[in-house]
């Protein structure tokens, strides 16, 4: 199958980017919004002003509100918050046609079931092929067409490799892999472990600090990769150990922006205030708490980052607890 029109479901910073890379790897493009006005600020100024200020889309992107729009696109993807991947794609899932492959692009843990965003395409869009893109990637650096390097995860190895090279860009490069759960996690854990670098800088700990945390929390989603049946050397790459340095490391990221906040003083709900895109950490946080209590895998950073989110403990408590932990051999 050639694909040649690809539909992106969800006009959020994100969603606008890959729009962007489609549309420059030579693809017609439909991207769905949910908002009016993105979708005028799209089809009046070429600009997503809402969610991707200051960039200018490519020709080949239209935009529409009606998920029925994308009814004849031969390639989807998917970008809603991971916390309205169900709900999106039980809407969409009418218009789909099968075998029509689905990318999954958004990252995070269902809260509830605990399912990857792979077992909600399993039960929305049982007969969409599926595909999982993660990996270190700002949006506004993406649709710049600044240089950027991601995972592109898929069991069907021969479709995984039509799906890197038709999404392939100038600046924009896939690697392949069929690891979807390793992937998958990866994306997840990763936004809870920003919160607490953001609260690292945020309380001027040191780079000592930073680096230790990104350390610690690399084993921590190494664990729960493996446990659920991911691979590790998955992890290690760019979905995982990549997407881990790039979102632990810029104000950028909404989730290590989010702990700067909590980390200078602010309550949660001020650090929320008046934000229109989701970090996905917060969302992903307490389900990842309950999945690790499910698996039985060690993770403090994490299952601190979650009790601090909810509201069961303090900024300096948190530091203190984890600084107060018994030694061990680094590899556990």
């Amino acid at each position: 199958m050639e694909f040649r029109i690809a539909g992106v479901i969800g006009a959020g910073a994100w969603g606008t980017a890959l729009a962007q890379v489609a549309g420059s790897a030579g693809l017609d493009v439909l991207l769905q919004a949910r908002e009016p006005d993105v979708v005028e600020s799209i089809r009046d100024r070429r600009i997503n002003e809402a969610f991707l200020p200051g960039i200018t889309l490519d020709d080949h992107v239209a935009v529409t509100t009606e998920l029925s729009d994308l009814a004849h696109c031969d390639l989807i993807l998917a970008v809603p918050p991971a916390q309205y991947m169900r709900s999106t794609l039980t809407a969409f899932a009418p218009f789909h046609r099968a075998g029509v492959p689905v990318v999954l692009c958004s990252k995070g843990i269902e809260r509830g079931s605990l399912k990857l965003m792979t077992d909600v395409l399993a039960e929305t869009l049982p007969h969409a092929p599926a595909a999982v893109l993660s990996g270190p990637s700002f949006a506004g650096e993406v649709a710049r067409g600044l240089p950027s390097a991601v995972t592109l995860a898929c069991a069907d190895e021969a479709l995984g490799e039509r799906l890197m090279e038709t999404l392939s860009a100038p600046a924009f490069r896939p690697y392949l892999a069929t690891d979807l759960i390793g992937a998958e996690v990866g994306g997840a854990i990763k936004n809870v472990l920003a919160i607490a670098c953001g609260i690292v800088e945020g309380r001027g700990l040191g780079r000592s600090a930073h680096a230790a945390l990104i350390t610690r929390g690399f084993a921590e989603m190494t664990r729960l990769g493996v446990a659920l049946g991911g691979r590790a050397e998955t992890v290690a790459g760019l979905c995982g150990l990549g997407d881990l340095v790039l979102t632990c490391s810029s104000p950028q990221s909404r989730n290590m922006s989010l702990g700067l906040a909590l980390g200078q003083g602010q309550t949660v709900q001020q650090a929320l205030a008046g934000k229109r895109s989701v970090a996905e950490g917060y969302e992903s946080a307490p389900a990842v708490r309950e999945l690790a209590a499910r698996t039985g895998v060690d993770m403090p950073i994490s299952l601190a980052v979650a009790a601090l989110l909810n509201g069961e403990t303090t900024v300096d408590r948190v530091i203190e607890d984890l600084l107060s932990r018994p030694l061990k051999v680094e590899r556990d």
